[in-house]
């Protein structure tokens, strides 16, 4: 067999194995019970792994909250220096099974989502999604967000979860796409759907009626509340595509707002990295261009499994926030056709004939053609302590794919050639 049909039956393979996941929620828990490797004095952040020095101002601010959040400083200097001596561990989130939103930032005591993909066996973990710490504000108010998922909303969702047996994912994505949800930054209909299928067990859970109340105007008003499910459903979908010989799907899309990487199936536990992009697209009131930082986030991990900016044809909406036409949107929908091993029978768009959202993303196919993957995004400032300041449309470099395709033949020649 030549290598051109080995690389073609490890991508079947790898599409196989995507479109048979079946992500289930099963359960939200402190970090330390379930991440693997969780432990004590570590900040596992999003994208390719990066040191304190060369951390961005949001990431920089989101650590710093984090440190606030444990406990293990008293204030924004003191962890500044404690990070800055390296007293505290930073890690990526993908290499614990995990993703985050924008800097991701999770600790121990930070309650995560915990999505089992029931195909494969394997699991996949996020933290909650907010607008404020996870963008690199570290103040009182934006840390009260933290506290109350901590010791609120997050075990009484947990409760009502184990209640119902797990709550399965797929079924939720599927029908939220054909609503209008893209299930990257538009998730408006998925949250919806998720509320209504938890608030019967919230409600007969037997929990305090404040902490019940609470957790339902939580779950029932929260616009983002299913990117972190969307995030870790995909993430579980994705796990298992990694390790295949010769295949050439991308397994993971992550920035921390200095570099841009991915990973690859047939050279597992690599990053291929390029310095982050530029986000282009709208900014909310009182924000100007030289205030946004560069691209940062672990929620690629959506377009990787086939969604967010690969379903934006089917999400109109959603341009509210990026910015852009609906005849744009359906055409990123169907250049991304171009770079993929398939398309999704799961995920359908009805803009597109009811036809699946493009799949495994391919590297050859993205070099060949000079076509990078279309991400939509939210964008934080490039200095820490603030919020989210705006979203839009990114592209990766195109460097990363060139430098995994030129490994992967170093791999994969050298091995036929012994």
């Amino acid at each position: 067999m030549t290598l051109k049909e080995r690389i073609n039956a490890a991508n079947e393979e790898a599409f196989r194995r995507m479109a048979a996941a079946d992500p289930v929620l099963v359960d939200v828990a402190p970090a330390s019970q379930v991440i693997p490797g969780m432990r004590d004095r570590l900040i596992l952040h999003s994208g390719p792994p990066v040191t304190w020095e060369r951390m961005c101002g949001a990431q920089r601010g989101a650590a710093i909250g984090m440190c606030l959040f444990e406990g293990w400083a008293r204030d924004a200097a003191e962890a500044e220096g404690m990070l800055a001596r390296a007293e505290i561990e930073l890690e990526p989130n993908h290499h614990h099974a995990t993703v985050g939103p924008m800097a991701g930032t999770i600790t121990s005591n930070m309650w995560v989502w915990v999505v089992e993909n029931k195909s494969f066996g394997n699991r996949a973990y996020c933290r909650q999604v907010e607008s404020f710490q996870q963008f690199g504000d570290h103040s009182e108010a934006a840390l009260a967000a933290l506290f109350s998922w901590r010791d609120t909303w997050g075990p009484a969702l947990g409760q009502a979860v184990r209640s119902l047996g797990g709550i399965p994912l797929k079924p939720l994505i599927a029908r939220a796409l054909q609503m209008g949800d893209e299930m990257h930054n538009r998730v408006v209909a998925s949250s919806s759907l998720f509320a209504n299928v938890v608030a019967p067990a919230l409600a007969a859970s037997g929990l305090p009626a404040e902490q019940v109340q609470s957790t339902l105007h939580y779950a029932g008003n929260h616009p983002f509340l299913f990117l972190g499910l969307s995030m870790a459903a995909s993430k579980a979908t994705m796990d298992p595509v990694r390790g295949i010989e010769s295949s050439t799907v991308v397994t993971a899309m992550a920035r921390n707002g200095t570099d841009f990487g991915i990973q690859v199936s047939g050279l597992d536990g690599e990053w291929f990295t390029a310095p982050s992009p530029r986000v282009h697209g709208l900014l909310l009131p009182g924000w100007k261009e030289e205030d946004a930082g560069l691209d940062m986030g672990d929620s690629a991990i959506t377009e990787t499994a086939g969604l967010g900016g690969f379903a934006l044809g089917g999400a109109p909406g959603i341009l509210a926030f990026t910015g852009g036409t609906a005849a744009q949107a359906l055409a990123y929908s169907r250049d991304m056709r171009a770079i993929a091993v398939g398309l999704s029978p799961n995920y359908l768009i009805p803009a597109l004939d009811f036809e699946g959202t493009a799949m495994g993303i391919d590297i050859r196919k993205v070099v060949q053609a000079s076509l990078v993957p279309v991400i939509d995004t939210a964008i934080a400032h490039r200095e820490m302590g603030h919020g989210i300041i705006g979203g839009g449309l990114v592209r990766p470099p195109l460097e990363c794919f060139t430098r995994a395709l030129t490994r992967f033949s170093e791999v994969y020649s050298a091995a036929r050639e012994a």
